[in-house]
């Protein structure tokens, strides 16, 4: 029996997130084991009247190509994905994985090569997104594995996953469009805005420009989940150290204890206690990747704890996540990458940030009550 849960996650995807209109063509993309969702989702757009395509791999197949692909092959990109990118009119990615350490013992330089060359394609997707000629959503099936790395049982995962999306509730896009209220009255508050500076007792003690950036309001249309506000720094201008609270975790690697420290935009030092190598091989992928291509604070206080997925616990209220790598278009960040690596710092405990010198946020709550998390 479908978990009623499920079928309202889909509709809130179909009709809420990406808007589906009749005769778009829709791409959903995911594991085998997210099937239930896929077919939820497909009984969903053929309602609303368009055409959805689906895109269902087993997970071994990223594992297949790492150890045993050329780097010819590790850097083809297929007519066909590129065919996609260009005439969907939107994409439903979900997230599930039967193992999600699979990737552990890949060869760290073959992912960055892997990962380098979907630049053009990622590009492309994100130009078009900018634009308004494409919708796209990303969302978490919830899965043993996952459910193994938040240390819950799969129940309980369930339960976190969908309270996370508001799925408890009787209608959850009315409770989303309220949420969007509250963060655009912090958005156009930070829109104008020339500096953000963030400190926290653990060391983190870093600088950004926004200064001519936009900031966008996250309330259930790209992430799904959802829960921020972020933008673009600018490039050349973030400075100091940024000491990450959370395990960042990229294309099956976990990496601890992450410190950064940038001087004229760009990473000159970059240490942790686990998988160093990685973190390294990753930021020297290409000249972007050093560079950070996303500033946001997390906004959604129905998530509290960690769980090792960075949907979730970048969206933690009272954290803030920067991302090294590529920028999203519509913030006015110019930075490209063929990485885009979000990294949480947890603000709950002694945080502070400052907006051109004033206090906005301490201890991971914003000051002014009519923002979120009041």
């Amino acid at each position: 029996m479908t978990d009623p849960r499920l079928t309202k996650l889909a509709d809130v995807l179909v009709n809420y997130s990406v808007n589906v209109k009749p005769n778009q063509l829709v791409r959903i993309s995911g594991s085998t084991i997210a099937e239930p969702l896929i077919i939820e989702l497909y009984k969903a757009i053929i309602k609303a009247g368009a055409h959805p395509v689906v895109y269902m791999s087993p997970d071994e197949i990223s594992e297949i190509k790492y150890k045993y692909a050329n780097d010819d092959q590790l850097k083809y990109i297929s007519p066909m994905a590129w065919s996609m990118v260009e005439n969907i009119d939107a994409s439903i990615g979900i997230w599930a994985e039967s193992n999600t350490k699979a990737l552990s013992n890949c060869d760290p330089s073959r992912q960055a090569l892997a990962s380098a060359a979907q630049k053009p394609i990622k590009d492309k997707f994100f130009e078009r997104a900018a634009k308004g000629e494409l919708k796209w959503v990303g969302t978490q099936f919830p899965c043993q594995a996952s459910a193994q790395d938040a240390e819950m049982s799969l129940a309980e995962y369930e339960d976190f996953v969908y309270t996370a999306g508001l799925l408890h509730l009787e209608n959850p896009a009315d409770e989303w469009k309220k949420i969007a209220d509250r963060q655009q009255r912090l958005v156009d508050f930070l829109n104008g805005k020339k500096e953000i500076h963030i400190t926290t007792p653990a060391g983190t003690d870093i600088k950004f420009s926004v200064d001519g950036r936009k900031w966008i309001n996250c309330c259930g249309h790209e992430n799904f989940p959802d829960g921020e506000v972020f933008t673009g720094p600018v490039e050349d201008a973030t400075e100091g150290t940024i000491v990450y609270s959370f395990p960042a975790v990229y294309g099956g690697r976990e990496v601890d204890d992450v410190v950064l420290k940038f001087k004229a935009g760009k990473v000159i030092e970059a240490h942790a206690s686990k998988n160093e190598e990685f973190l390294i091989k990753m930021l020297e992928q290409d000249e972007g990747a050093k560079i950070l291509g996303e500033l946001a604070f997390g906004t959604n206080y129905s998530i509290q704890r960690y769980t090792k997925n960075t949907l979730f616990d970048e969206k933690i209220g009272g954290t803030v996540h920067c991302a090294v790598g590529s920028a999203y278009p519509e913030t006015g960040g110019k930075n490209q990458s063929g990485l885009h690596w979000d990294m949480v710092c947890d603000l709950r405990n002694g945080g502070k940030v400052f907006a051109d010198g004033e206090l906005i946020s301490e201890n991971g709550k914003f000051v002014n009550s009519d923002w979120p998390g009041r």
